[in-house]
């Protein structure tokens, strides 16, 4: 028996999960040498057509595959030159030319790129789904009144529809984001062992452009427009920290959200998904703790804090490369993006079968409003010919003996009954009650969230409808 990575076990997609596979990168790998072949003989080497089809006929790996290049890194300690002679060994005729001009980079590093690029291409998927999703929910939600927070004290009312589209515009930043590194992600090509081209320059017989031919006609047969323009032995390491930066983005905004999520949870606002028989805790029957939303956090955390990995790494490149980037990450690149799909499965989950509780809500804001309608009442009173000053005063004293009901005496907010009872305030005795109505208090929330959707979410999810999943899978755990 062996250890298990939760993150394959537990939580990533299984087309995560195939992404970062061994099956899917040691056929990437063949698929490189097929396509350099390929280019190869397009540009005048001498290939042949049966080398070409035998590469062909084995570029997909098999299980037995891998059990032979196994045996070859134990001889050689040498994982590519391991897969070299066990693909050789399907490919008997072609074996003289497979890897031909091409360092280890080749395949290592035009793999990292390809994963990462499809990998980003699943997230896209996922991310869209959140927005769908949690723009749905803002909008059904943008007329319910709630209390607002600043330092986590009850301040002006907004509504819940309204804190629901912050945690969505962070998610459109992401969605930016991502496709902004989509658009820019390039190959690294075909560039020698240092970068310069020097072997496929003698290749060539010293002829520039078919080398670069060469690197165009790689990287066009492996979905990228061009490569990058310079590189040492390896892609910069810049680009690992830019797309786990965008990774790190959209685990931060997950986090924040379910942060506010667990909050309101513990206020029995709202409440995440509770399935029938879930057990919130072994020994408190009673519970229902947002696993979820702590999931969401502790997996975000584990994304965040792969970040300075890519920093370390990129900064301690020396000259045109060195071999201490290697495994650090197969453990950074591969685990981030299965921490952050397993975050967005969580996230559209979580929002799509989040319980609102509007009389909660209300209760909660009744018993703060009082306080902060007394600037309205004051100048309502103003408007009938009281005096502002005085008024202001009895107001504070009201305010003060309210509070102190409130916190001594664990008594509700009674400050609307001693206004009631003060002759100084009679010229508004029955609007009292209609002037802390949530709803009056609340701006232009509705009208925000409204605004926000139709303006920056709805056209983007027209935009890429054919990429839309609608339908949210349930979790397993």
């Amino acid at each position: 028996d062996q250890y298990s990575n939760p993150l394959v076990s537990r939580y990533s997609s299984p087309e995560m999960s195939y992404n970062f596979s061994p099956m899917k990168k040691f056929s990437t790998w063949r698929k490189l040498w097929l396509s350099l072949a390929k280019a190869e003989k397009q540009l005048g080497l001498p290939i042949t057509d049966e080398q070409i089809q035998e590469l062909n006929d084995h570029k997909d790996i098999t299980d037995e595959g891998i059990k032979v290049a196994k045996e070859y890194e134990k001889k050689f300690r040498h994982d590519v030159m391991s897969h070299v002679h066990a693909y050789g060994e399907e490919c008997p005729k072609a074996k003289p030319i497979i890897h031909m001009g091409a360092t280890s980079c080749f395949v290592g590093d035009n793999t990292d790129i390809i994963q990462m690029k499809e990998g980003l291409e699943i997230l896209k998927k996922k991310l869209l789904t959140v927005l769908y999703t949690l723009s749905k929910f803002a909008s059904d939600y943008k007329d319910q009144p709630t209390l607002g927070f600043t330092h986590l004290q009850p301040a002006q009312l907004t509504t819940v529809g309204k804190r629901a589209t912050l945690w969505l515009q962070d998610y459109l930043f992401d969605f930016e984001d991502l496709t902004h590194r989509l658009s820019t992600i390039k190959f690294r090509g075909v560039k020698g062992t240092t970068g310069t081209q020097a072997s496929f320059l003698d290749l060539f017989d010293g002829n520039h452009e078919k080398v670069k031919e060469l690197d165009r006609l790689v990287a066009k047969t492996h979905g990228f427009e061009g490569s990058v323009p310079v590189s040492g032995q390896t892609y910069t390491r810049k680009y690992d920290y830019q797309v786990l930066s965008t990774l790190a983005g959209i685990a931060q905004s997950a986090h924040k959200m379910a942060v506010d999520i667990r909050l309101l949870a513990s206020f029995k606002e709202i409440e995440e998904p509770f399935a029938k028989n879930q057990i919130g805790s072994s020994a408190m029957a009673y519970k229902r703790n947002p696993m979820r939303s702590e999931r969401i956090c502790s997996l975000s955390r584990f994304v965040m804090n792969l970040l300075p990995n890519t920093l370390d790494t990129a900064s301690n490149q020396w000259m045109e490369r060195t071999l201490d980037d290697s495994a650090n990450r197969r453990l950074t690149l591969a685990q981030a993006f299965l921490g952050t799909d397993a975050v967005l499965k969580l996230v559209a989950n979580v929002v799509d079968g989040l319980v609102v509780y509007p009389q909660v809500i209300r209760s909660r804001c009744l018993a703060e409003l009082p306080f902060m309608a007394t600037e309205n009442i004051l100048m309502e009173c103003v408007k009938k010919g009281g005096d502002r000053q005085e008024l202001h005063e009895l107001i504070r004293v009201h305010s003060q003996e309210a509070a102190k009901q409130v916190k001594l005496n664990g008594k509700p907010n009674d400050l609307l009954d001693r206004l009631k009872d003060d002759e100084n305030f009679s010229a508004i005795h029955d609007q009292l009650d209609s002037m802390v109505e949530p709803k009056a208090f609340i701006g232009r929330a509705p009208e925000q969230v409204v605004d926000f959707v139709q303006s920056f979410i709805t056209p983007l999810l027209q935009e890429h409808q054919d990429l839309l999943d609608k339908n949210i899978s349930d979790l397993d755990l």
